[in-house]
């Protein structure tokens, strides 16, 4: 995994997944729910609120619920 999306926070990827046109759709404790309509299929990112870090397994897993790809969150990034 590149270190560049490691380094990401929750408020970032909170950031990439409004830039690509998710919602927040519900909260239950401290895990946000987005959903958006990515490459024509409708898409869920939970998210926990209020991480300075993640694990790459759980930073991967976010990556995979959104239909993009990693290349697109460090796009996505650079222009946020």
């Amino acid at each position: 995994m590149d270190k560049r999306l490691l380094s990401l926070t929750s408020d970032d990827i909170v950031r990439i997944l409004r830039a690509e046109g998710f919602v927040l759709s519900r909260t239950k404790g401290s895990h946000l729910q987005y959903v958006g309509l990515i490459k024509g299929q409708k898409r869920r990112v939970t998210v926990m609120a209020k991480q300075r870090r993640f694990t790459p397994k759980t930073l991967k897993s976010m990556i995979e619920q959104s239909g993009l790809n990693a290349e697109e969150w460090l796009e996505l990034k650079e222009r946020i």
